[in-house]
């Protein structure tokens, strides 16, 4: 919902004042309603206080899928683009998307183009859609476009959670592990140093060590939080250089086990926005500008902007890519064979087919290597923590005795 100032007159007196609508549209309407007559009407912008804070896209995949999917069946069936959009934005669950769509709504009564009125809604949707829309807008097919467009959102979607799901498992465990670590070293570590000080004899070289990591953390915990925080910032703000990025993600793609799951997932990105795009008559070089910008990944990125730049000069895109060791020979081969048969959609169309697949496949092997890799590493640091204590424990025993 938005804010909006508005000045006008009834039957008896001059009106000012503020309401809040889902759009301009409704706002105008709810004023007829009370019997005002608008002379003026604009929108508040929002401050730091009233602003919704949202990281991302904030529509859900799932919920743009089930928007495309819905908007299709419904063009098919004859109602109006205008209509579709009121009927939508009336039933999505998202807040975000609804208000867009209202919107958008009145954009086109305005006899403003969907593409046209999406494009003021960036942040939802995105340069590739907007292209796919207008492409369908001159060609006449839009519940087709939609319905290709529905079916990329629900591919990247599920490619996407395989990848989160890879990769969630060993955070978690990691996470408990510093939690159990952190606990034992604050907790129940300290309970033993009065009975070592008694015992008076040398300490193990573990025991000294675990007795000095333990005294660490119950006086700097600040430092260990302060570094933690002030690491997420910086990855937060190193993300927003395109300099910085390109070395995070080429270490991300670089990285034991999880970097050829990211990279097959980049890829699997690439390929199915591309074909996407040529499918719905984008054109090649428009359509590799879009790729560069939604790939999420900068070492991708500056090799198909390197691959635009070859088209424009005459040359083949696949080029700058047989030069790149972030792709791999099927990929450039398809594509070559792609552009000489004139069948470049289908040809990337199989390419992304393929690296969704292993991806999925991928992501199953990790997660049962990465189990016992994190059962034995969670063990392993509990074990020399509870014998650090042990072994001079059963030193007293044996003096006692």
């Amino acid at each position: 919902m938005a804010r909006f100032k508005y000045s006008g007159r009834d039957r008896t007196k001059k009106r000012s004042g503020t309401l809040t609508a889902g759009s301009k549209r409704e706002a105008l309407e709810k004023l007829r309603a009370e019997g005002i007559r608008t002379t003026e009407i604009m929108e508040v912008p929002e401050t730091l206080l009233t602003k919704e804070i949202t990281i991302g896209n904030p529509v859900k995949l799932q919920h743009l899928v089930i928007f495309l999917r819905q908007f299709a069946t419904l063009l098919k069936a004859g109602v109006s683009v205008v209509e579709s959009t009121n009927i939508l934005a009336r039933q999505t669950e998202s807040k975000a998307l609804r208000k867009a769509l209202l919107d958008i709504e009145a954009e086109l009564r305005d006899g403003n183009q969907l593409s046209q009125a999406s494009s003021r809604h960036n942040k939802i949707f995105s340069p590739m859609f907007i292209n796919m829309i207008k492409a369908g807008e001159a060609g006449g097919n839009m519940d087709e476009t939609l319905e290709r467009l529905a079916e990329h959102y629900e591919k990247q979607h599920n490619t996407r959670q395989k990848v989160v799901a890879a990769l969630t498992y060993p955070a978690v465990i990691g996470l408990i592990a510093i939690g159990v670590v952190i606990f034992l070293l604050v907790s129940v570590v300290p309970t033993f140093v009065g009975m070592f000080e008694d015992f008076g004899g040398e300490l193990p070289g573990i025991t000294r060590f675990v007795l000095a990591a333990s005294e660490f953390m119950q006086d700097f915990w600040w430092l260990l939080l302060l570094l933690l925080t002030g690491g997420a910032v910086s990855l937060v703000l190193a993300k927003k250089n395109k300099n910085t990025k390109y070395f995070l993600d080429y270490a991300m793609l670089r990285m034991p086990i999880f970097g050829n799951l990211m990279q097959k997932a980049v890829l699997a990105r690439m390929t199915r926005t591309l074909s996407s795009l040529f499918t719905s008559s984008v054109p090649i070089l428009q359509a590799l500008s879009i790729v560069e910008n939604v790939v999420e990944n900068e070492v991708i990125s500056r090799v198909v902007r390197e691959s635009r730049d070859a088209m424009e000069a005459g040359e083949s895109m696949t080029g700058p890519m047989r030069r790149h060791w972030a792709f791999p020979p099927l990929v450039t081969q398809m594509i070559a064979i792609g552009e000489e048969t004139g069948s470049l959609d289908g040809m990337l169309g199989k390419v992304a087919d393929f690296y969704e697949k292993e991806v999925e496949t991928s992501t199953d092997q990790i997660k049962s290597l990465i189990e016992p890799i994190m059962i034995v590493l969670l063990a392993g640091l509990v074990g020399t923590i509870v014998t650090s204590i042990m072994v001079p424990m059963f030193d007293i025993f044996n003096h006692v005795n």
